[in-house]
């Protein structure tokens, strides 16, 4: 009897171990530690802006044609304009152009345009070709009119060309602060000039 009851214990203990098996063991949960966020993420980049007196590529350009005078040049739309005797003044915020004939004897050179401009900071001088010929141009520094509202000067960078025909010079010249990227505006402007058929 004894050796029966001990068979029992013995199968009961399996049973019961057999059991604790296959039970799923209890687990704690798993806490999930987040990365701290790098530092080496890039920083949004600050948005462009364009420096003070670039010319915006949407700009329109019209034909100027003053009664008169044998010529014409395209000009931005929407600048004030000055009327000059044989000529015109067209300003918008840091940007001007000008445009006026003078008699001349002779074709200008690049000495002769040289000594036209009392400017200390002449750049370039050369002689150029537009659509509308030839032309002699100077590129030179100097200060700006004041600013009626402020009184502020700023430095120009002035690009100059003198056109000649038949006794007769046409002198375009270009204003815009030192720094602003106005090579295509101030190129359509300067290609647009043109004599008036004869």
């Amino acid at each position: 009897m004894k050796v029966r009851q001990s068979v029992i214990a013995l199968a009961m203990a399996g049973l019961a171990a057999g059991c604790a098996a296959a039970t799923p063991a209890q687990t704690q949960p798993q806490t999930q530690t987040q990365a701290p966020a790098s530092n080496d993420t890039p920083a949004p980049q600050p948005t462009e802006s364009n420096p003070a007196g670039d010319i915006p590529d949407d700009t329109v350009f019209v034909t100027y044609r003053h009664p008169g005078q044998p010529y014409e040049v395209k000009v931005p739309e929407g600048w004030a304009r000055t009327d000059l005797p044989t000529g015109a003044g067209f300003t918008d915020k840091l940007n001007s152009i000008r445009i006026e004939t003078v008699t001349a004897a002779s074709p200008p050179t690049e000495a002769s345009v040289r000594r036209q401009v009392h400017s200390g900071d002449i750049r370039k001088v050369d002689t150029v070709t537009r659509k509308g010929g030839k032309a002699v141009r100077i590129v030179y520094r100097a200060d700006s009119g004041p600013d009626p509202v402020t009184g502020k000067v700023v430095k120009d960078e002035v690009e100059r060309y003198t056109f000649y025909r038949a006794g007769r010079e046409a002198i375009l010249t270009l204003f815009g602060p030192v720094g602003a990227d106005n090579v295509d505006p101030w190129r359509t402007v300067s290609d647009s000039f043109q004599w008036a058929a004869s």
